[in-house]
């Protein structure tokens, strides 16, 4: 339990997911409605989990993403004094509650703008939304600053890097090596991955995560999209960011000095380790994980990415040297491209192809300056992702 005078305020964008999930499983560990007073919740698809969470928590309002939910989610919710809400409007409400610490967990670019919000008034962020440093960089980071909050990655590397980042020492900071597990098909050569499901690419070897984020993982687009984070994030060069496959996701990323030096994070692989850092920051909480015993690790091993096999790693160091927009136009080919995956519609290997040829046809060197050049890029970028998806269907069905 954390040594508060009065429940602290919070509010969980995305509490349905893994990572909210787990938030509010740290939550009750460090003490519950007695150390914290959850203000708002937000969920999808799983409306009987966020009514369950809302009850538990007490949280002040409940938000259903799904405007057409919203009246199911009432009923759910029915004589608990828990205020509902829905769609855009919901998420902005949930945004404005006067939450000081509010964890970005919603996936995909549905999260930027209640995200945003929150930092623009001051809340410290939880960041465990890629969408927002990948899309909107330095709109995103410039947001937090001048609403007068703190950013506190929750990514398992880049909370890494949080922790073994010396401030007194930036002057001396020569890389940041971001591990990477290699998924389930880091062994798999091309022929093997070019028939893949949706199955066997959602099954992480290490890690229990959502549907988006393990095949992301799988294709190596997770990582492709925390190399853009962790320019914005720890503002560093592109020629500074390296990518390092780790199968056993035991060390999660590590900081390289000038003096030789390479300062590791290490622990068992669980998101709540990370979450309860940015929870608690700057003090450490006493969770109850799993510890990490030395005498029965095996062995660790490292080995470079094969940028062959996962072209995403080379679009991600493309998009950080063209800079601009490139960002907020790799995800948003990225997410269309991925629900093709799931759909059907194309083969895992055909996303990375449909990323580039959409990424070179919007090749942009003009920063983004306003929100809403993000989201022009953002519908331009979706827009011609599913044309050549469109093209590629046609194509196979023909032959």
């Amino acid at each position: 339990m954390i040594d508060n005078a009065r429940p602290r305020r919070l509010s969980v964008l995305g509490s349905t997911g893994s990572i909210g999930v787990n938030t509010l499983d740290v939550i009750e560990q460090l003490g519950g409605r007695d150390a914290f007073e959850v203000m708002a919740l937000t969920g999808n698809g799983n409306l009987d989990l966020l009514a369950e969470q809302a009850r538990r928590t007490g949280a002040k309002l409940a938000v259903t993403a799904d405007e057409s939910q919203y009246m199911a989610l009432k009923d759910l919710l029915s004589g608990s004094g828990i205020d509902v809400a829905a769609g855009t409007s919901g998420l902005d409400e949930a945004a404005d509650m006067d939450a000081g610490w509010v964890m970005a967990a919603i996936v995909g670019t549905a999260g930027l703008p209640p995200t945003l919000k929150a930092a623009a008034r001051g809340a410290d962020i939880a960041l465990a939304n890629k969408e927002c440093l990948v899309s909107a960089g330095h709109l995103f980071v410039d947001a937090v600053k001048n609403g007068g909050g703190r950013l506190i990655p929750v990514d398992s590397e880049h909370s890494a890097i949080f922790q073994c980042l010396e401030q007194d020492q930036r002057h001396a900071l020569e890389r940041i090596v971001l591990t990477a597990s290699g998924g389930p098909f880091r062994t798999h050569s091309r022929v093997q991955m070019a028939n893949v499901t949706v199955q066997t690419a959602r099954t992480h070897p290490n890690w229990s995560m959502g549907l988006k984020i393990s095949v992301g993982s799988a294709s190596m687009f997770n990582k492709a999209l925390e190399m853009i984070e962790a320019k914005h994030l720890f503002d560093v060069r592109p020629d500074q960011i390296e990518v390092v496959v780790h199968p056993q996701s035991i060390i999660h990323s590590m900081v390289g000095y000038t003096d030789g030096s390479v300062i590791a994070q290490l622990g068992v692989p669980d998101m709540r380790t990370a979450i309860g850092y940015a929870l608690t920051y700057p003090k450490r909480p006493a969770l109850n994980v799993d510890r990490l015993d030395f005498a029965k690790l095996a062995r660790l091993d490292f080995e470079a990415p094969d940028e062959t096999r996962f072209p995403a790693i080379r679009l991600a160091r493309t998009a950080l040297e063209r800079g601009g927009l490139q960002g907020a136009i790799l995800n948003a080919a990225e997410e269309t491209a991925f629900n093709a995956f799931v759909e059907d519609k194309i083969r895992f290997l055909d996303m990375a192809d449909v990323v580039e040829t959409v990424m070179d046809a919007m090749i942009e060197g003009v920063p983004a300056d306003t929100i809403d050049d993000v989201f022009t890029a953002d519908r331009e970028a979706r827009r011609k992702a599913a044309e050549v998806i469109a093209a590629r269907e046609a194509v196979a069905h023909r032959s």
